[in-house]
This record gives structure tokens, C-alpha cells and sequence, in this order.
């Protein structure tokens, strides 16, 4: 039987804390404003997680870790359709693209990144089901819960501070008049670069984070790096409208409500029998 229940009365740091120490085998899903997050484990260990269906094929990991280029990403989607990751991983390494190293780093590193965002969700829903897991042609890493507990953790209070330092991601950027340091002079990361790539006073931060890929806190991370550098100001957009709160992803950062009743229950659930 499948346990369901809401973050306001359990968090993603609660859940995690609570398969780890029952060392549950099972599929945690996790749901708010339209967007879908499973997380694997065995025996107390993360071996999977994706957000929304579409987005986990290897190809997609591979090229957001650097690995392949966007036109490759496409091009091997397009033309193995009907190999799974597993069939596409020997294939890859095969033909010389990548190496068994390249494809670990890139799927945990996949993994990760999927899962570092839900804890700063105060809202949304959950289930978990026990024993069921991710499709035998996905490729898993075994991943220490402790660890992805402790990081995520540290990201939580890290997301805190630079959503109070930018609180608003429909805000342009331009690149400062008298900048303290030459961009020559800054040794950047090819994420930073992207992004600064697209400063111009239509671009909000928000539309530069979707055009690069990059999660609120990442597009956050970085803009609040070049702010501290003296490189670039915020301004308003030109000719932007700013989007509905319903557009923005559950991410409000305040203490859930406790309802002792269901904390119980799910207490009760993962210190059962696994």
C-alpha cells in the first residue's frame, strides 16, 4: 500500500532522513504546481530520480554535464529511440564519445540536481511506494542518502539567503558602466559564461535561467556572483510584463505547519516492516 501525504506536515528532509535510517526500498513521488519528481531507493540507498517524465533519457544527461552537445543530444535521441539508456551507454562508449567514467558522472550528477530542488519545496504532495522501482533499461547509481541529506541541507540555507539577496527573477540585467573588475581578469565557469552571454535589458533573469537550463537556484547562484563582482546592475526589463504568481514554482521559504496526527502515521510507516 502506497503512503501518501502533503510537505506542509512532512518535509523532503523528514522523508529522506526517515527511508534512510528504514533503509526502505521503493519510489518516492513528489508533486506541486504541474511538476513531477521520482526519487528510487534500495535499501536505504538513492539509486534514481528524475523530474517530469520526458527529461532522463542519457543523451539529456550527458549533454548537460558537458559531455555531448546539444545537436548530439538530439541527434542520438532521434536515431536510438527504441535502445534503452543501458543499450545507448555501451553503444556511446563504444564508438569512443564517452567513456564509463563520463556516463557515471553524468547520471549522478543528473540524479542530484534532481533531487537538490525539492528541498526548498514547502508545498505539493507525495507518495511513496515501497518495492516498486525505476525501469530495468535505466541506468542507477547507488548514492549515500547522508550525504545528499547533508548537501541538501546546506543548499536549503545557501537558497535562503540568495532569495532574500534576489528575491525577483523577472528583473533584467545590464552590465555595469564602470565595472570594480575587467570580465578579462575573472576566471568564470562555462555555466557563468552562458549566462553572461545572455545579459541584455529584455532578458529577465528567470528567461535566462530557462534558456540555459538552470534551476532558480543555480540562475540565483550565479547572478548573485557577478552582482558581488561589481560586473553587472539590475534593471527593470524593457517591455517585459511581469508573469502571474501562479507561474512560480513552490519554493516559499516557511516553517510547514505540523500535523502530529500524519507525522505519526508516516513515522509509523517507514519504521515498520520493510
Amino acid at each position: 500500500m502506497a503512503l501518501k501525504g502533503n510537505l506542509r506536515d512532512f518535509s523532503t528532509t523528514q522523508l529522506l532522513n526517515l527511508i534512510n535510517l528504514a533503509r526502505k526500498t521503493g519510489t518516492l513521488t513528489i508533486e506541486a504546481d504541474g511538476t513531477r519528481s521520482r526519487l528510487c531507493f534500495k535499501e536505504g540507498r538513492l539509486i534514481y530520480a528524475t523530474r517530469d517524465e520526458s527529461g532522463g533519457h542519457l543523451a539529456t544527461m550527458l549533454q548537460q554535464a558537458g559531455k555531448i552537445s546539444e545537436e548530439q543530444a538530439r541527434a542520438i535521441q532521434k536515431q536510438v529511440e527504441i535502445k534503452s539508456d543501458k543499450e545507448l551507454g555501451v553503444l556511446l562508449i563504444n564508438a569512443g564519445y564517452v567513456t564509463q567514467k563520463d556516463i557515471v558522472r553524468s547520471v549522478k550528477s543528473y540524479i542530484l540536481n534532481s533531487v537538490y530542488p525539492l528541498f526548498t519545496w514547502t508545498e505539493g504532495t507525495f507518495r511513496f511506494e515501497a518495492s516498486v522501482l525505476p525501469f530495468e533499461d535505466h541506468i542507477t547509481i547507488p548514492i549515500n542518502l547522508e550525504n545528499v541529506i547533508m548537501e541538501g541541507s546546506r543548499r536549503m540555507q545557501e537558497w535562503e539567503r540568495l532569495q532574500d539577496e534576489l528575491p525577483d527573477l523577472d528583473i533584467a540585467l545590464k552590465f555595469a558602466d564602470r565595472p570594480s573588475a575587467r570580465m578579462r581578469d575573472i576566471n568564470m565557469t562555462v555555466e557563468e559564461w552562458r549566462v553572461v552571454s545572455f545579459i541584455n535589458p529584455h532578458n529577465t533573469v528567470r528567461q535566462i535561467a530557462t534558456a540555459n537550463n538552470m534551476s532558480e537556484f543555480q540562475i540565483r547562484k550565479i547572478v548573485y556572483a557577478l552582482l558581488q563582482a561589481g560586473l553587472v546592475e539590475l534593471i527593470q526589463p524593457e517591455g517585459a510584463t511581469k508573469p502571474s504568481a501562479s507561474g512560480k514554482p513552490p519554493v516559499a521559504m516557511r516553517p510547514p505547519s505540523v500535523n502530529r496526527s500524519v507525522v505519526e502515521k508516516i513515522v509509523g510507516f517507514f519504521g515498520g516492516k520493510r
